[in-house]
């Protein structure tokens, strides 16, 4: 039988040993619950902790919108046989006088084919002289050339036609079916009709993002958002650059999750369940469900409502704090909106960090025992 010291001194040694393999540090997938709160601005780090609650998700849940400025969504539509630069007329004109000024004698009509619209935009008619061409309608230069010619010769009758050159153009490129250069027709004149032109989107609509590009302005647009809401879509001009891509946001996982990866986002929208849900829930042997956390660094504007402070400057980090146990911990974290580069990190439980520190005492234990018998 084991006399009491033996056992004392047994017991000795192995809280001595717990005590120096804990302090040697084993292995986990990050910082624990205490030492995050640690980093907090109260405990003089430089992030500010909070834990979510409705307040929190009011402000912090804001995502930023894709849409269009007044000057896109202000463009009324252009006409689809407007004149550009580069394209070629053909003109028809007729005298019904003696002397005429153009029509050759005997003839009642004279064809001037091929008349180039030069790069300023202008053509030259005999008699009429130089005809500002680009952005009319063959009947606006129609009627322009006819007011010209009747200050010489009465009555003149007109006609203006394209011959040559696709008027006004847009070019289409990225994940659409069919990239080209398309002119804007009557059917084309507006961005949804023009992608679709083009053989729709090549990935998955909810994920796909949609760029104008007309001289120094640019504008973005969910290509759902073209159908859920048309008064989104808008009329093109020539020259527009029209990119179709695919949503390059995302996120990472990390700490007790079923999987710790970069993360890209399925939709506009990503709650911080349906992130947690995207990695494979939390590790169920590993997670503490008290200490699921998203590390964020808030502009300034953002992060001053969040800790009602107004001494604030530049982008601040900001650590949000989700406890899904809580009775409506679960709703807030529905609620709580991922946003492009956030960390979602879930602590370990203290319990797997005591189950580690008992699994490698009675390991080393081991050890040493079948080495002593060994030795032996």
């Amino acid at each position: 039988m084991k006399s009491p010291r033996l056992r004392l001194s047994k017991g000795v040694a192995l809280v001595a040993v717990m005590a120096v393999v804990a302090s040697c540090g084993l292995p986990r997938s990050g910082p624990t619950k205490s030492e995050i709160f640690s980093g907090s601005v109260m405990e003089d780090g430089d992030a500010f902790v909070l834990v979510v609650d409705d307040r929190v998700n009011l402000v912090a849940s804001v995502t930023p919108a894709l849409g269009f400025s007044a000057g896109f969504r202000d463009a009324s539509p252009i006409g689809s046989d407007t004149i550009r630069a580069g394209d070629v007329l053909g003109l028809t004109i007729w005298e019904n006088v003696r002397d005429p000024l153009l029509v050759p004698a005997g003839q009642n009509a004279t064809v001037l084919e091929e008349v180039q619209v030069d790069g300023s935009g202008f053509i030259f008619v005999p008699y009429a002289g130089r005809i500002n061409a680009a952005g009319n309608t063959p009947e606006a230069i129609r009627r322009i050339i006819t007011e010209k010619l009747e200050e010489q010769t009465p009555d003149p009758q007109v006609q203006v036609r394209r011959l040559a050159g696709d008027g006004a153009t847009v070019s289409v490129v990225g994940a659409v079916g069919a990239q080209g250069v398309y002119a804007i027709e009557r059917p084309t004149r507006t961005l949804s009709a023009m992608i679709a032109r083009a053989g729709g989107v090549s990935v998955q609509p909810e994920i796909a993002q949609v760029t104008v590009v007309r001289g120094d302005h640019t504008g973005e647009i969910w290509f759902e958002d073209l159908y859920s809401h048309p008064g989104h879509d808008i009329a093109l001009r020539a020259g527009d650059r029209i990119f179709v891509e695919q949503d390059t946001r995302s996120f990472t996982a990390l700490g007790a999750t079923g999987t710790q990866s970069r993360v890209a986002f399925e939709s506009q929208t990503i709650s911080a369940i349906e992130a947690i849900a995207q990695v494979g829930g939390l590790n169920t042997n590993l997670a503490d469900p008290t200490g699921v956390f998203v590390f964020r660094n808030e502009p300034i504007e953002i992060a001053s409502q969040l800790v009602a402070r107004n001494d604030l400057v530049g982008t601040q980090r900001v650590i949000y704090v989700l406890d899904l146990t809580e009775p409506n911990g679960m709703f807030m974290a529905r609620d709580f909106a991922i946003r492009d580069g956030d960390t979602v990190y879930v602590t370990e439980a203290p319990f797997s960090q005591f189950n580690k520190t008992i699994s490698a005492v009675f390991g080393t234990l081991g050890s040493v025992s079948s080495a002593a018998a060994l030795g032996g």
